[in-house]
Order: structure tokens, then sequence, then C-alpha cells
């Protein structure tokens, strides 16, 4: 009788053959693990060591030129001032533009007309010590500021205070895939990915608080706290 192909081949040959079919089909046959994704948060208030304000001086003269001087004499008064405080200044805005004023006709219809120009210069103040922000923001309105914009207060160095919700927001994620990997049944395997901040979600960082002009000895303003949020998703895979 005939014998077939496969029997004249060496045996080592059969056997490399098999292994490798082997080695092809076992990715395609094997089954997903499966794999559990949480999402960790976390959050701190923390006490915030600075505060901004915009304070602005505005200033109204018959021509644009007196306008601009009278506004920017006024600026420097109170730019050195905020300086004296040991504040941070910057300005964030300069504008010079034309007013009007309504006229009434003798037949009735109401009109406006020049009436001069207006200049601006608004400031941004930084200030480390909080206690005084209530009374750089009278004595500025004393020495002839017009306008307090919002106060806003933060951290300066915000990425220490992140760093640690964050090992925070990781530690709950851990918590809650241990949670239910024991409530299914399964156990946790290598971490497959770590995703800062979550894809839905991103962190939170804010602090504010705002004052308007106001009478007295000292415009009142509380700190309170600056809120740090941090979300992370992260990926294990189920173990077999």
């Amino acid at each position: 009788m005939r014998r077939g192909f496969a029997a004249r081949l060496p045996a080592a040959w059969l056997l490399a053959a098999a292994g490798l079919a082997l080695l092809l089909a076992g990715p395609a046959a094997a089954e997903d693990p499966g794999r559990i994704s949480v999402i960790g948060r976390a959050s701190a208030e923390v006490p915030p060591d600075h505060a901004s304000v915009e304070i602005a001086v505005e200033r109204r003269a018959p021509s644009a030129a007196a306008a601009l001087d009278q506004n920017s004499e006024a600026a420097r008064k109170l730019i050195a001032f905020a300086k004296e405080f040991g504040a941070e200044v910057s300005t964030s805005a300069v504008t010079l533009r034309p007013v009007t004023r309504p006229v009434r006709d003798p037949n009735g219809p109401v009109r406006e007309v020049p009436d001069g120009y207006q200049a601006t210069n608004a400031v941004q103040i930084r200030l480390t010590d909080l206690g005084r922000l209530g009374e750089l923001m009278r004595r500025t309105l004393d020495g002839g500021a017009d306008r307090i914009g919002g106060v806003t207060f933060g951290l300066r160095d915000a990425a220490k205070a992140e760093s640690e919700v964050r090992k925070a927001a990781v530690k709950d994620a851990i918590r809650q895939a241990e949670t239910l990997a024991e409530a299914a049944g399964l156990r946790l395997g290598r971490i497959e990915t770590i995703v800062s901040p979550a894809r839905s979600e991103p962190p939170v960082y804010a602090g504010r608080a705002f004052a308007a002009k106001a009478r007295g000895p000292s415009v009142p303003v509380e700190a309170g706290t600056v809120e740090v949020s941090a979300t992370v998703e992260v990926t294990w895979v189920i173990a077999p």
C-alpha cells in the first residue's frame, strides 16, 4: 500500500507544524478575560493663599487728551498705593471713548449730543496678605477708584494640591473596583489604563467671592476655601 505524504515527513517536522497551528489558533480561540472600569473622584477644601481683584479708575473731560491725562494720573496713584501694600499689579484694560448726553428738542424728540470723553484704566491687583484685602479696597476707593470687579481667591502652588487630590481619586477608584470585583466573584488583574482627568469629567478648581463699592472703614470679604477636585478613569483586566 502506498503511504501518504504526511507519513513520509520526519516526525520533528510534524510536531513543529502542529505547534505552529496551535500558536496561530490560540489568540483567536482565547476568550477576552473582560475588564472593569471605574471613575475615581476626590476633592479637598484648601485655604487660599492669595486674592486677585480688579480695580478701575474712570475720568471724564471735554477732550480726549484731557480725559486720558486725568485718568492716567489717577491710575498711577492707584498702582503706587497697591504696591505699597506689597501687592502685584498688572494692567488689565485701558479704554478711551466718546460719551453723549440726551437733549430734548423744543418740538419734543430726544437726541444724543456729544458730551466729552471717558477714559478708563483697570488694573488687576494680587495680594497675599488676605487680612488686608478689605482695607486695600476701601482705601483705593478713598483714593479715587471708581469700580471694583470680582474678587478671586486662588493657590500659587495649585499643582501640589491637585497632585494630592489625584492620588486620593486613584485610591477611590481602587476601592470601587475591588468592591465590584468582590460582588461579582471576580479578581482584579493588571491595570490596563489610567486616564486623568476622566474623559467625561474635567477637574474642578475654583474659589470666588464678590465685592462692591461700599462706604465704611473696610470692605468685608471672607476668603473661605478653594475647592480642588479631580477625577481619574482606571481600567483593570479581570484575572483568569
